[in-house]
C-alpha cells in the first residue's frame, strides 16, 4: 500500500523540491509514497491573504491564525490522519516514532511559522504534536522533510534494498558501527584487518562490539534501549575500540 503524506505549509515549493530528489524522489517513482501539498494561505478571505496576527496579551512576533488552517483541514476530507503539528513542545521525534508512522497508511504534517500556532488550532483539529529537537527553526518545512525521509526509508521499497535500514544507527537502540571502503590504507590509517579477513561470522561479532563501544562512548543514554545480553558483555571484552590512527610504517 502506498503511504499518503499530506503537508500543510506556506511554502509548498520548498517541500516539493526536496521531495523530488534522492531517496524520496526515487521512492515516489516506485510508488512507495505519495505527497499532497496544501498551501493554507489559499484558504484566506481578506485582500491581503493574511495568515497571522498579533498575539493577545502582547509580545513580539506574530501568531498563525486559526481560520485558514482549520478551514483547510476541515474542507479536505481526503486528508490523511493523524494530523501532526510540528511544535517545540511536541513528542520528541526518534527512530521509534518513525517506525510507528511507517506502519500507518498515511499522516498529515502541519508546518508552523512565526511565533507558532493559535492554541485553538492544536485543540480542535490536531491529533498529535511532534518536535524534531530542542532547537528553533524559522518554520516546520525542514522538520517535515526530515520526518518524511526517516519514515519513507523504513517502508518496503523505500531504499530499494530493504536490508539497508536494518543495521543503521538506532535500529536496535545502538549507534551504528564504523564503515570502511577502499583504499585499505589512507594517510596512515588502515582498514581494520578483521574486515579484510573474509570471516563473516567474526566480522558480524566485531561490528556488534563496535556499535556497543560507540554507544557507550557517545550516547550512553541509549543503552537503556538495548538488550545487553551476556554475549554482548563478552563481545565488549573480546574486541577493543577500533584504532584508526596507526602511524604510517
Amino acid at each position: 500500500m502506498t503511504l499518503r503524506v499530506d503537508v500543510l505549509t506556506l511554502f509548498p515549493e520548498a517541500v516539493a523540491a526536496y521531495a523530488n530528489t534522492s531517496v524520496l524522489g526515487r521512492a515516489r517513482e516506485r510508488g512507495v509514497w505519495e505527497l499532497h501539498l496544501h498551501d493554507f494561505r489559499e484558504a484566506t478571505s481578506d485582500v491581503h491573504r493574511s495568515v497571522d496576527d498579533t498575539p493577545y496579551g502582547g509580545g513580539a512576533g506574530m501568531v498563525l491564525s486559526p481560520e485558514p488552517i482549520v478551514s483547510t483541514i476541515e474542507n479536505t476530507p481526503q486528508l490523511a490522519r493523524p494530523v501532526i503539528a510540528l511544535t517545540p513542545s511536541g513528542r520528541p521525534f526518534n527512530q521509534g516514532v518513525a517506525r510507528e508512522l511507517s506502519a500507518l497508511s498515511g499522516f498529515t504534517l502541519l508546518c508552523g511559522r512565526y511565533e507558532g500556532f493559535d492554541q485553538r488550532i492544536l485543540d480542535s483539529v490536531v491529533d498529535l504534536e511532534i518536535s524534531l529537537g530542542d532547537f528553533v527553526l524559522a518554520g516546520g518545512e525542514l522538520a517535515a522533510l526530515a520526518i518524511i525521509e526517516a519514515v519513507v526509508r523504513l517502508r518496503p521499497g523505500g531504499l530499494g534494498n530493504d536490508e539497508s535500514s536494518q543495521e543503521e544507527s538506532f535500529s536496535e537502540g545502538l549507534l551504528e558501527y564504523p564503515h570502511y571502503t577502499k583504499p585499505a590504507r589512507f594517510r596512515g590509517r588502515e582498514v581494520p584487518e578483521i574486515l579484510r579477513s573474509g570471516d563473516h561470522a567474526r566480522i558480524a561479532r566485531w561490528r556488534r562490539a563496535q556499535a556497543l563501544q560507540r554507544t557507550l562512548s557517545r550516547r550512553p543514554d541509549l543503552l537503556t534501549l538495548a538488550q545487553l545480553s551476556p554475549a554482548d558483555q563478552k563481545l565488549l571484552k573480546e574486541f577493543p575500540v577500533v584504532d584508526s590512527t596507526a602511524e604510517e610504517r
